[in-house]
């Protein structure tokens, strides 16, 4: 009997609480009216007027800016960190977690968690302009290796998208056994030439909702959602000769990179290091020992880190980071292009300083 009333008491408060959260939503809503508030986006580059009430997340969406965020405003991913000058009100409990001090110096928020009551200034990154919605049709879903698909996407609204080889797009899941709809980001692997495709290279993560939804029920023929382009990783032009970095999945950007140096005709000299487990963790190895022949100034050097003893295998091995110590024992002329974990990254960061690259020649993406 008291474990029954105690049991109704826990209910009814959470019934209390649920419905005043529900009321003062719908009183900052309905109720309240902040009216016309001005957006100023990078010291005036870009004015806006929306209606205030709603987050700085969703009324930049309104108005076709798209800040990157894979969940969906709920304030628990942190892709959608700005910087706020003015106007932003105080930092809220469910931002504080993502902030670090020197975060919070630079006045970054969480767009999702800032809520537009008046005028208010924020800095963005200009590639946010051009990143748009887009509506396509799944076309091919290739096994890479035993757990990375290739998955090739036809563009149907808009038809065609612009981006820079090394950029990345959100691609956004559907609803499936209970699991939310969310997005994340993935690097586009084909060249930027193919506006009316998109391209991209998926590694399973064991239980992560997107790349489930990709493996297990995500099928050819059917519509999907993304949006893009964003990422500042592209190739710098200059003339140095490039090291390209990679593992995994991390193949994407470096491919599509790569697919752009040929079409233009570079000849830049470039080697590709690319690192695995074992000979079945290796994919596209045919493709980049034709473009080998067709790019003189290119070489691939794939690495195995863990094959068995005994196999056909007669190429490096050993940890990425050895492999590109023996290759490149003088980096001081060289550019790198890095992709992958942040460990490895990080490692191989150590190995080319530590051959004389600057660390300002250093340009990488880390797969969080």
């Amino acid at each position: 009997m008291i474990v029954r009333e105690i049991v109704t008491a826990v209910l009814f408060l959470i019934a209390c609480g649920t419905v005043l959260a529900v009321l003062l939503v719908l009183a900052e809503r309905f109720i309240l009216n902040f009216g016309p508030c001005a957006i100023d986006i990078n010291n005036e580059e870009k004015k806006l007027t929306v209606q205030g009430g709603g987050s700085l997340l969703s009324l930049l969406a309104s108005q076709n800016i798209f800040i990157p965020s894979a969940c969906g405003g709920r304030g628990s991913c942190a892709y959608c960190k700005v910087s706020v000058s003015s106007g932003g009100g105080d930092i809220g409990p469910v931002e504080e977690p993502y902030l670090t001090p020197e975060e919070r110096t630079r006045n970054v928020r969480l767009a999702c968690q800032v809520k537009v009551r008046g005028d208010i200034a924020i800095t963005i990154p200009r590639e946010y302009f051009s990143a748009r919605k887009f509506r396509g049709k799944l076309v091919s879903k290739r096994p890479m290796t035993h757990d990375i698909f290739e998955l090739r996407i036809e563009l149907n609204d808009p038809p065609e998208i612009e981006f820079t080889a090394g950029q990345y797009v959100q691609l956004e899941s559907r609803e499936y056994k209970g699991r939310e709809s969310v997005m994340r980001a993935y690097s586009i692997s084909s060249a930027p030439s193919d506006r009316n495709h998109v391209e991209l290279l998926i590694r399973l993560v064991p239980g992560g909702i997107c790349t489930t939804w990709v493996f297990e029920h995500l099928r050819e023929g059917q519509t999907v959602n993304l949006s893009g382009p964003y990422g500042d990783f592209h190739l710098r032009q200059t003339d140095a000769p490039i090291v390209f970095i990679a593992g995994g999945s991390g193949m994407a950007p470096i491919w599509s990179m790569l697919r752009n140096m040929k079409e233009t005709g570079s000849t830049r000299p470039a080697m590709y290091c690319f690192g695995a487990q074992t000979q079945r963790d290796l994919f596209l190895v045919d493709e980049l020992r034709s473009l080998e022949k067709e790019m003189p100034t290119f070489s691939f050097v794939p690495g195995l880190s863990n094959e068995p003893a005994g196999t056909n295998w007669n190429g490096e091995t050993g940890l990425i980071t050895e492999i590109v110590a023996r290759k490149l024992p003088d980096t001081s002329r060289h550019e790198a292009y890095l992709c992958g974990s942040p460990g490895m990254i990080n490692a191989c960061i150590t190995t080319l300083k530590k051959a004389g690259m600057p660390e300002d020649k250093i340009y990488f993406d880390k797969f969080a």
